[in-house]
């Protein structure tokens, strides 16, 4: 489990092909890190494979790749990273498991005296799990919903969240992970029964708790 709050922008210093999927060596500070850690790379919860002095390996299965932009990294490309929270530490951010719902793309930068304002576009069936000023990870960086936007939402970022993470690199067109707060992905999915029975013409929804 993570926080979204980032620790280090790290780099890829070098990727590759391996029987364990692609493999990443990124450079970090961290020196408590072992195999078999996890830690969030751009949000998404990877193991790591091996250390050294300065860096880390880890690599992405199959599955990871079609449901990340890991497959278009090179060497160079930025990445923010956080290590798994420890359960005495103080959650700052919010609960963030390292499970990419979705690659969402930006489709707005709008700079706006002291705040980067980002417009994101999600896939239609994420849109309900989004509440304003609820919490979003977006590359693994804990924010606030700052508006809910037809077909998406908007985020405000702080000079401090531009300064360490990777987010002001952002560009309209860049592509993104997102997942929501799984709080409401719980709830979407309890509710699930009584919304498809709600759909049918004519029903009464009972939502008491005799359910």
């Amino acid at each position: 489990m993570f926080t979204g709050l980032i620790e280090h922008v790290g780099r890829v210093e070098r990727v590759g092909d391996t029987p364990a999927g692609r493999e990443l060596r990124i450079t970090a500070p961290f020196t408590d890190l072992r195999n078999g850690n996890s830690i969030a790379v751009n949000g998404t919860c990877l193991t790591v494979r091996g250390t050294g002095d300065g860096w880390f390996e880890a690599a992405a299965v199959l599955t990871t790749l079609e449901r990340t932009t890991i497959g278009d990294w090179t060497k160079g490309t930025r990445v923010n990273l956080e290590r798994a929270i420890r359960a005495d530490a103080r959650l700052g951010g919010h609960i963030v498991q390292g499970h990419v719902d979705c690659v969402a793309t930006v489709r707005g930068r709008e700079e706006r005296g002291d705040t980067l304002l980002i417009d994101v576009q999600v896939p239609s069936f994420m849109e309900t799990l989004f509440a304003q000023h609820g919490s979003v990870a977006i590359d693994g960086v804990s924010l606030t919903v700052n508006e809910l936007r037809t077909g998406g939402l908007q985020v405000a970022l702080v000079e401090y969240t531009l300064r360490n993470t990777t987010l002001g690199d952002l560009r309209v067109g860049s592509r993104v992970h997102v997942e929501a707060d799984v709080i409401a992905k719980h709830v979407r999915r309890l509710l699930e029964p009584y919304l498809r029975e709600s759909a049918v013409p004519g029903s009464v929804v009972d939502f008491s708790l005799e359910h």
